[in-house]
């Protein structure tokens, strides 16, 4: 029987972290965390798998204070060290941790200990500056804390970790999907071995059992799932609706507005997408309060999330950057654009709604052609989607609505050029990001109706695409007048007058000015150039296995000509000459009297 009792938990808690537990309303442990705690404050190491939403945070915050606590009593802690190491996938979660352990520190056993946030998007001198004030808890991004760990010009981070009680890998699978394979390992070997580490996340894959094979020594894995058969909080219902593409953006207007949504997460695909649905979905609900947040803005992230947290009515256009471990209280729903590169981010997605047991809802809109997507999720990810259908909601697209909405659209982009460039940039990305999907066999590029997504983009022309056919473009709706694409202006004025300059001289010299230096090549598509690739890396790999075989043989490759000591003395003699016939020490005939005589 697993306790949830936070009383009762053994070895006990101590009473300023109990105090703190309930002053926050956690009544009962979630079971990853009556798992997890006792086991870390009985000196384990842990792997701990959980669906998003259970509780992970309190699971290792809560020992990781008890541990410093008990180390205290035993001996006072140096202000200098480092005693935890939290790292976290971004600078967004490591923001939401410190403010989690924030409130445990404010309690008046706890005042003593310190914490330090390192991240980046500013100078390291600023973060070691901030570690000489106290660091005994540090949370991290992997990037900035190995940086700070080769950096000794400011500070000797190693020698301060030389007491380290625990390490924290939160998200570890996300750790590892963002490319910090090798950043872990040269943290690891800066960290002492004597240390406990819990690595937390919430799915298992190959990568991460290797990371717990070099980082944790004989640990516990405990695996909490509320069903076997589900991989999402059993509160969240994930819906998928067959939509046609062109009528993608309808759909999505018009359940945002019929359902009223309060407050909701909207997933799109690159952060070009982002910046482009940030400019115009304003104008088509004028009720609701926008945000946008993406991986490219790096100073205004966490205001912009404050914001959206304490906004009601709302909602916060996203890439897959906030996909992971953000808990953001109230998210009603979380709307897709499509399905994300990874399937595995689908959990991630969803799970930013029903938070902490709360009920929540997400809506996946598929094309005709994306319908085989249902059951592989099913069985790739243990995600259930239901049809949208089955509840009853219809959602009806009419031609009056399907013109006056692209006319919106339209217009906002013949009024400002900005709009223009960033729907043109959208669309682009968006079908690069599409042609990258893990599955692919599934989703592929080719099968995708390019001119009707275009249209529900509500692009006022196709963008120069390889891909783009004739049939692509006899499935786009564009504008019903002609448009000058050139006499489309800036909204900024000066950027307006640049614009004007350069095509003054485009029309002098058939060039823009930007592009003259430019060794202009013919573009290809990018599965194209994804098999040049391909080939390239075959080439290479031919090269090196043929070159350990002759090795191996013992035939070595040509040997370079070996240069003797009588050749190195004349070259060094005819240098000679030629400074002295510079310095008009000599004459040209002396110069080449002396030279012959040398050959």
């Amino acid at each position: 029987m697993v306790i949830k009792d936070w009383t009762k938990v053994s070895p006990a808690l101590s009473q300023p972290v109990l105090n703190c537990i309930d002053k926050q309303g956690f009544k009962t442990m979630t079971p990853i965390q009556a798992a997890v705690i006792p086991l870390i404050l009985t000196c384990k190491d842990v792997v701990a798998e959980a669906v998003t939403g259970s509780g992970k945070t309190l699971a290792f915050v809560v020992p990781l204070l008890e541990m410093l606590m008990k180390k205290a009593k035993d001996s006072p802690l140096r202000k200098d060290y480092i005693y935890a190491v939290i790292i976290s996938p971004t600078r967004e979660l490591a923001t939401q941790i410190v403010k989690v352990i924030e409130l445990f520190l404010a309690e008046p056993e706890l005042k003593h200990l310190t914490i330090s946030l390192l991240v980046g998007g500013r100078p390291i001198e600023m973060d070691a500056e901030s570690m000489m004030k106290g660091a005994q808890i540090t949370v991290c991004t992997p990037g900035r804390f190995q940086d700070l760990l080769e950096e000794r010009k400011h500070l000797n981070l190693s020698a301060r970790l030389r007491d380290l009680e625990f390490l924290v890998l939160d998200e570890a699978d996300r750790l590892l999907d963002l490319g910090f394979s090798a950043t872990l390992t040269t943290i690891l070997q800066y960290l002492p071995r004597q240390r406990r580490t819990g690595l937390f996340s919430a799915t298992q894959t190959k990568e991460l059992q290797d990371l717990v094979r070099a980082g944790l020594r004989n640990p516990v894995l405990i695996s909490v799932k509320e069903k076997s058969s589900i991989s999402t909080p059993v509160a969240l219902e994930n819906f998928y609706i067959i939509v046609q593409p062109q009528d993608k953006l309808l759909v999505l207007l018009n359940f945002i507005r019929n359902r009223k949504v309060t407050k909701g997460l909207f997933f799109l695909p690159t952060c070009a997408c982002v910046d482009y649905w940030a400019d115009v979905l304003p104008g088509f609900l004028p009720d609701m309060k926008i945000y946008a947040i993406h991986g490219k803005m790096k100073q205004k992230r966490n205001k912009i999330l404050e914001k959206f947290r304490a906004a009601e009515n709302t909602i916060l256009l996203c890439t897959d950057l906030l996909a992971r471990g953000l808990d953001i209280p109230s998210v009603e729903w979380v709307l897709q654009w499509e399905p994300p590169t990874s399937p595995s981010a689908l959990v991630h997605r969803a799970g930013r709604s029903a938070r902490g047991g709360c009920a929540g809802a997400s809506l996946l809109p598929l094309l005709p052609t994306e319908d085989s997507y249902v059951p592989f999720i099913k069985n790739n990810q243990k995600v259930e989607l239901k049809d949208y259908k089955s509840s009853n909601d219809v959602i009806k697209i009419t031609d009056k609505l399907r013109d006056k909405v692209l006319s919106i659209l339209h217009d906002q982009q013949v009024k400002d050029r900005a709009v223009f460039d960033k729907g043109q940039r959208a669309f682009v990305s968006h079908m690069r990001a599409y042609s990258k999907h893990e599955c692919n066999l599934l989703l592929q590029l080719k099968e995708l109706p390019l001119g009707h997504i275009a249209t529900s983009y509500g692009l006022i022309k196709l963008p120069l695409m390889p891909e783009i056919k004739d049939e692509h473009k006899k499935q786009f709706v564009g504008p019903k007048e002609a448009i000058d694409f050139n006499s489309i202006p800036y909204k900024d004025k000066q950027k307006e007058q640049s614009r004007l300059q350069k095509l003054e001289e485009y029309k002098k010299t058939g060039m823009w000015p930007s592009k003259k230096k430019k060794k202009m090549s013919q573009s290809k598509p990018w599965e194209q150039t994804k098999q040049n690739k391909l080939e390239k890396q075959d080439k290479r790999k031919k090269r090196k296995e043929l070159k350990k075989k002759l090795n191996e043989e013992g035939k070595k490759g040509k040997k370079r000509k070996t240069v003797t000591q009588e050749e190195l003395d004349e070259l060094a003699a005819d240098v000679a000459l030629i400074k002295k016939l510079k310095k008009r020490k000599i004459t040209a005939e002396q110069f080449d009297q002396a030279f012959d005589m040398d050959k």
